[in-house]
């Protein structure tokens, strides 16, 4: 795998889903690209029943949330993302406070998919949130770069669109970062953000991973989630 970067793309007015991503889909088929099947990203999440007791007065902190997610590019890999509370940060103070910094810092695993049998024999702790949500749509290959656009769905609701890109030959962000974006805003036009994802900032001369994409998706899912009023 190369470098990708996951944005979200708005649907135009008095468009639906559906007639914003055939635009999209007729846009990469003019430059060139070729359909080579469909792809789909999902996530469940679980919320600990037993909050982690903290602070100097022994108040209970906030429950951490185990997500897990899938990508049908590994389907044999299980991604685990666990949001554990940072001691002493409320999150309705952050908020009200207007700082952009993650009350929770995230603890990953990649597994096999065995893991999914595991998950269930958690649920004395660990309880799911009826609402899955996932990304899948059509996928393309143009020269070096992948295109995936992806219907955001939340039990079975549209709720918005997610164009990720990969270039291929190159592994560290950093190294084809202007090159990516240069070929973001030619697909996405005026509608592409040029900066780069929180999950990135710090990992930009590192060799991108997996993971990294995964870190992406479930940002842009928990934003979605909130959105429509979905923790």
């Amino acid at each position: 795998m190369g470098v990708s970067i996951l944005q979200p793309y708005p649907v135009k007015e008095n468009l639906t889903g559906t007639q914003t991503i055939d635009i999209l889909i007729n846009r990469v088929l003019n430059l060139g690209g070729t359909q080579t099947g469909h792809f789909v990203v999902d996530c469940d999440s679980y919320v600990c029943l037993q909050p982690v007791v903290g602070g100097s007065q022994g108040q209970p902190g906030p429950p951490r949330t185990l997500n897990v997610l899938h990508n049908s590019d590994y389907p044999v890999t299980t991604f685990s993302l666990l949001e554990v509370p940072l001691p002493g940060m409320n999150p309705n103070q952050q908020q009200s406070s207007g700082q952009s910094q993650p009350s929770y810092k995230t603890v990953p695993l990649v597994s096999d998919s065995l893991f999914d049998l595991l998950v269930p024999k958690l649920q004395p702790i660990y309880t799911p949130k009826k609402i899955k949500i996932e990304s899948k749509g059509p996928r393309f290959e143009l020269g070096d770069f992948v295109v995936k656009l992806g219907s955001v769905l939340m039990s079975q609701s549209f709720k918005g669109i997610l164009v990720e890109i990969e270039y291929r030959p190159c592994v560290v962000a950093d190294s084809c970062w202007e090159l990516l974006m240069e070929f973001v805003q030619g697909i996405l036009g005026h509608h592409a953000y040029t900066s780069i994802p929180r999950t990135l900032q710090t990992r930009m001369k590192e060799l991108y991973l997996p993971l990294d994409t995964m870190n992406q998706y479930l940002d842009q899912f928990t934003a979605f989630r909130k959105a429509a009023g979905i923790r």
